[in-house]
């Protein structure tokens, strides 16, 4: 087996970054994670953070960052993230009212383009990470799939969110395999569900910084879940890994519903060590 670099998405914590970030960083370092993808900042800024990862000896190897800040912002945001160290920075999630098939398509690949090249001017792959709605079509084709066909391999590669592949219905350890040569990084997340493909499921953050949308739990019962007790098949997962170029898995849980959210990490920590990980 590969030996993959295993990190934590730090939004999977959110609730204990928001009290305290350094005391954050050094549990999720004792817990076992080597490597962090950031989703916010909490009024840190990227020499600060840099500074308590320094210290802790974790790796910012990426972040979750919406195309907006580099758009409005440009170097000054790249800046950030040179500063901050990353190698990747992924699209946490965009408006699917502006992918293939709608009248915003156009400008949309203008702006991804723009970003992408800042970006890679300044050393760091953009990626794009999916939700399941990715997988509507537009003239026989996944949207996901045309986003990568317009972008080539070095523009814009996917960060595979599997939970959300599994849940519109395909294989994951199938369907990662089609961009084995493009991805070098990869969420791994478990789910249970009475159905796939059961529209949205998850609370998405507004402009106000709310969660908003989503079914409940007693409509779908989707829930998300620690790495191993869930519907995921890990292990053939794997298998069709070491057929790619990926080199960091990043574990994220969305929610954590019975137990602290710092708890769910390190069961999903623990669980990966039990597959040699």
């Amino acid at each position: 087996m590969k030996n993959y670099k295993i990190g934590l998405q730090l939004f999977s914590v959110r609730d204990e970054m928001a009290k305290d970030v350094k005391a954050t960083l050094k549990k999720v370092k004792e817990i076992g994670y080597d490597y962090v993808e950031f989703a916010g900042y909490f009024d840190h800024s990227a020499e600060e953070l840099r500074a308590m990862l320094d210290e802790i000896g974790l790796t910012a190897i990426s972040v979750h960052q919406k195309v907006d800040l580099y758009l409005e912002k440009g170097q000054e945001a790249a800046d950030f993230m040179k500063t901050l160290g990353v190698k990747y920075s992924a699209v946490p999630w965009y408006d699917k009212t502006k992918l293939a098939g709608s009248e915003s398509w156009d400008n949309t690949v203008k702006e991804f383009a723009e970003v992408s090249k800042l970006l890679s001017d300044n050393g760091i792959q953009m990626c794009y990470h999916n939700h399941d709605f990715e997988f509507n079509t537009f003239e026989g084709k996944y949207l996901l799939d045309i986003l990568y066909e317009v972008f080539g391999k070095g523009e814009i590669d996917p960060e595979l969110d599997l939970c959300w592949v599994h849940y519109a219905g395909l294989n994951p350890a199938e369907y990662l395999v089609k961009y084995a040569d493009r991805m070098e990084i990869i969420h791994f997340k478990d789910f249970a569900c009475k159905k796939l493909g059961g529209g949205p499921v998850y609370a998405l953050i507004g402009n106000n910084g709310k969660p908003q949308g989503g079914k409940s739990r007693e409509e779908t019962g989707f829930e998300f879940r620690p790495l191993g007790e869930g519907i995921q098949d890990f292990p053939a997962i794997l298998k069709a890994l070491e057929k790619t170029n990926v080199e960091y898995i990043i574990v994220e849980q969305d929610q954590s519903y019975d137990i602290p959210s710092l708890e769910a990490a390190a069961k999903s920590r623990a669980y990966l060590r039990t597959l040699g990980l």
